[in-house]
């Protein structure tokens, strides 16, 4: 704030503030706290000790009394508010519980014990408290061995929960989720340990998932799902034979969504494997909108993601995200099938063989470079879409704005640069009779399928 103007809203008071609070979205309202004091106590939690309470993880009926005291303190009034639960030595935190007014709750863990091993099983039980009933969004962080048993506990107290999220659980080895008919949304954020993850949720629309790509990915019984998000930034979390069996039978599961984003890593990997994707016994056949992420283009992935297009019949809308700070995941040798073929013709031959996308309308890149590779994969795509009305590509030196790009003839090149006043560059294309132009573009607003988990 400018010196010598007055901060009059902080100076509201207190339950004012606790007003304004309870109407903005629990992760908005927790970042108040950084705006000043008064805004900072809101948030300062009520602290319960645990060995007061005789907590033991392994105990029923001391697990009982500290759900009892977490419902009481979620139904406790209307605003937002913090709970702490803390050891007996030195106020140690086990964990911080900070809770919304729309029924959802916060749940940050000590990461004490994240190094240490341990397996989820959720599902619904037998309620132990029945006031978690009207829950409908639960947030896990550093969620640890310790906590495991008061998580399933709550879980299967939890009747109407339509969102879940894990964040950030190191430990977490095996997870299995068999959620009642009100499970919408389930987010996996940077779980590094994770080695198996089983879903069944009749209504799950949305699965979001960050990290390492598991051993196992099984989602079942999910036929309402539409949004689902494999970012597997961090390359294969197994040191043993990549299976493309198990991979492939994930992607079955996600053919009827209508937005994907997925790591072009893993499409490179099942090519140079063999896979054929024209040939496969499914297609994304409702896909709509489709985000690819990669740390480049080289010339295997621009025409892996080629022949994953080929599958992709009815997509609207196309985004490519080239992000240098993703860690770049090299393509082994694998033995299971002869590979591709593909992966040893030249472009021209890549480019013939290319499926028409009918129904792509927009094109956005990310990260583009004008790199040859990248200009490649740009007039690869101009060849698929037969009806494109928009190719937007936003470079690095440009984040702020982007480029839209239209083909030009070269014999009209000067009329065209002539009767534009904005900022523009040329890239000449491939074939040599015609050029790129990038005009610039500053209002365009880039919004992809799984942006949030970009961040």
């Amino acid at each position: 704030m400018e010196e010598g103007l007055e901060d009059r809203i902080s100076s509201l008071p207190h339950d004012i503030l606790l007003l304004i609070a309870s109407m903005i979205p629990l992760k908005e309202a927790i970042r108040t706290a950084v705006l000043s004091s008064a805004w900072r106590r809101l948030w300062t939690p009520s602290q319960v000790k645990l060995e007061e309470l005789g907590f033991s993880p392994d105990d029923q009926s001391a697990r009982l009394k500290i759900t009892q005291i977490i419902s009481a303190f979620s139904m406790y009034s209307d605003y937002p508010d913090k709970l702490k639960l803390c050891q007996q030595v030195e106020d140690e935190q086990f964990v911080v519980i900070t809770k919304g007014i729309q029924g959802d709750l916060h749940f940050d863990f000590s990461e004490k014990w994240t190094n240490m091993e341990f397996n989820l099983i959720l599902e619904k039980g037998s309620v132990i408290c029945p006031r978690f009933s009207s829950l409908k969004s639960l947030q896990l962080r550093s969620v640890n061995h310790v906590s495991e048993k008061l998580i399933n506990d709550l879980f299967s107290s939890c009747s109407f929960l339509e969102s879940l999220r894990f964040d950030k659980c190191r430990g977490l080895n095996n997870i299995d989720i068999r959620a009642n008919d009100c499970l919408k949304s389930l987010t996996i954020i940077d779980c590094f340990n994770i080695n198996s993850i089983k879903v069944s949720a009749s209504r799950l629309k949305s699965f979001s998932y960050r990290g390492f790509l598991p051993n196992i990915v099984e989602l079942n019984n999910t036929a309402h799902l539409v949004d689902a998000v494999l970012n597997f930034k961090d390359g294969f979390i197994s040191d043993d034979f990549f299976r493309c069996e198990d991979v492939l039978n994930l992607l079955f599961s996600l053919k009827d969504v209508e937005m994907l984003t997925i790591s072009g890593w893993l499409i490179e990997w099942l090519c140079t494997a063999g896979v054929i994707f024209g040939r496969l016994e499914f297609k994304f056949s409702k896909l709509k909108e489709l985000l690819l992420i990669d740390s480049l283009v080289d010339a295997r992935k621009r025409d892996s993601m080629a022949c994953f297009l080929n599958i992709t019949p009815s997509l609207e809308r196309l985004s490519v995200k080239i992000d240098r700070n993703c860690n770049a995941i090299p393509s082994p040798f694998l033995h299971e099938y002869w590979h591709e073929p593909h992966l040893w013709m030249d472009y021209a031959v890549v480019k013939c063989n290319a499926s028409p996308l009918k129904f792509l309308k927009t094109i956005e890149i990310v990260g583009f470079t004008s790199q040859e590779n990248e200009v490649l994969l740009m007039d690869l795509l101009l060849h698929k879409a037969v009806n494109l009305k928009d190719l937007i590509v936003i470079s690095p030196e440009n984040a702020s704005g982007a480029w839209r790009v239209t083909v030009t003839p070269r014999s009209q090149l000067d009329y065209a640069v002539r009767r534009t006043n904005q900022k523009h560059k040329l890239v000449p294309s491939p074939n040599g009779y015609s050029i790129y132009v990038l005009t610039e573009d500053k209002d365009f607003s880039f919004t992809v399928t799984g942006q949030s988990l970009l961040n």
